[in-house]
């Protein structure tokens, strides 16, 4: 069991720390550390019901440890007794205002900073310009009883990358913030990196233990490859390889009856649109003559259980949690808007939890382990083939009229948009939490590998 130790400050003795004497460390330890500062300090063990951490004030000062700090994790290795962890989350689209200082994101990042406490990290939200490198110090944003504060503290332990899209991303004063605190500093980063559609296909492919969940898909190289898996399916999608929120994503139908080709879409304003060609040809030139198809891939249409009519498929979201182990925090039925090409909320589509998924299925409980099963299975196949550590995963996942589950996206940076249904916010509080109690865990994991020794470890 990882254990919570309460915070508090003291007038003296001088660069002291008291730890409670239940503490599962042997004495003497030398140094103290927070985030990346490292100090000498007098370390003690004392009685206390409440196995309260008392730090002295000067010791305060020198760690540069917040006001508000409480319920932190310890670790020790060699003679140092480690503080946190010291959570850095980063981002840009930062404003000079105070009340929403990320704009309309802070309401977002205020809601994951308001479950530190209980997840037992100390956490912040900052940018490449609230770094200073010479003293190695950043001004971090704060959110303390309802409001945003600033707070000079050392580097953080652990990085969790919340940069909102690849345009941002790709900026080189966000790469080379990101190079040279990781490579210098050697601070953990998680969550790097946005996933390409074709990309993720192809190497999940060579992991056989999930192949059977992966409908075929192809980057998009002529014709006749759309008109040969028209006939093998009856539908495909076309996709953005870098596409998200469903935007850019054209169903391509064929009516063997009418002997008619069918495209659905939603326009630049949004509107849905259906049209009908004669020929594949005439659909393809009529809709993508001004699209550079190199963007493209084409993938597997699935014909999928539905609910009153309208396809549905699931939003899963799996966590690495403290002990670095993946686990499954929500799960949520979307189900398609009239006309719509996808189930995305934004374009019509509506949220269920599974359980209210009777009218379909008599064993919901059973659709809910099937999917849970292959989320698992897919994250860890997932976390086999990509560089960088992965803390979290969105995947959008559907269910076909014979109970076969498949995958259709993934997603390392998920939205939360359909935690506003009812029913799923307790999941929300959930996902908020592991995302940063997975930090416990690559703290714990990088003091040892800092230090060269298999001793170090969580109290």
């Amino acid at each position: 069991m990882k254990k919570l130790y309460p915070i508090e400050y003291i007038p003296s003795p001088e660069n002291t720390i008291f730890i409670p004497e239940s503490c599962e460390v042997a004495l003497p330890l030398h140094h103290v550390s927070f985030g990346i500062k490292k100090t000498a300090a007098i370390i003690k063990k004392q009685k206390n019901a409440k196995n309260i951490i008392s730090i002295s004030n000067d010791l305060k000062s020198i760690l540069q440890l917040p006001d508000d700090s409480s319920n932190i994790h310890l670790f020790f290795d060699s003679d140092t007794l480690y503080l946190g962890p010291l959570v850095g989350i980063f981002t840009c689209g930062f404003h000079t205002g105070k009340v929403k200082p990320i704009g309309e994101r802070s309401l977002i990042f205020s809601k994951l900073l308001s479950v530190q406490k209980t997840a037992g990290v100390i956490a912040f939200l900052f940018g490449e310009q609230h770094i200073n490198w010479e003293k190695e110090t950043i001004n971090g944003l704060f959110y303390e009883k309802g409001q945003w504060e600033v707070a000079e503290i050392p580097f953080p332990n652990v990085i969790y990358d919340r940069i909102p899209n690849r345009k941002s991303e790709n900026l080189p004063r966000i790469q080379r913030t990101k190079k040279r605190l990781q490579q210098e500093f050697l601070i953990p980063w998680y969550n790097p990196g946005f996933f390409n559609k074709l990309d993720i296909y192809e190497r999940l492919l060579q992991e056989n233990s999930i192949s059977d969940y992966l409908p075929e898909t192809h980057a998009f190289t002529s014709f006749s490859l759309v008109e040969r898996m028209l006939s093998n399916f009856g539908h495909v999608y076309i996709k953005p390889k870098n596409g998200s929120l469903g935007k850019g994503i054209y169903q391509l139908l064929y009516d063997r009856k009418e002997e008619m080709y069918y495209i659905r879409f939603n326009d630049e304003k949004g509107e849905k649109r259906l049209q009908k060609f004669e020929t594949l040809e005439t659909l393809m030139n009529h809709t993508f003559s001004k699209v550079n198809m190199n963007n493209f891939i084409i993938q597997q249409g699935i014909h999928l259980i539905r609910f009153e009519q309208k396809p549905i498929d699931f939003r899963v979201h799996t966590n690495k949690n403290k002990n670095g182990v993946w686990e499954v925090t929500a799960i949520a039925a979307k189900i398609a808007g009239s006309g719509s090409v996808t189930t995305h909320l934004s374009k019509g589509g509506t949220i269920k939890a599974v359980e209210e998924l009777t009218a379909i299925s008599s064993d919901t409980e059973g659709m809910l382990q099937k999917l849970k099963n292959a989320s698992l299975k897919i994250s860890k196949a997932l976390e086999k083939q990509i560089n960088g550590i992965i803390g979290e995963i969105g995947f959008d996942i559907g269910i076909d009229r014979k109970g076969r589950v498949w995958l259709f996206e993934a997603n390392s940076k998920p939205g939360r948009s359909i935690f506003k249904y009812p029913s799923l916010k307790k999941y929300d509080v959930l996902t908020r939490k592991l995302s940063l109690e997975h930090s416990i865990y690559l703290m714990e994991q990088n003091i040892k590998k800092l230090e060269g020794s298999t001793r170090g470890h969580l109290l």
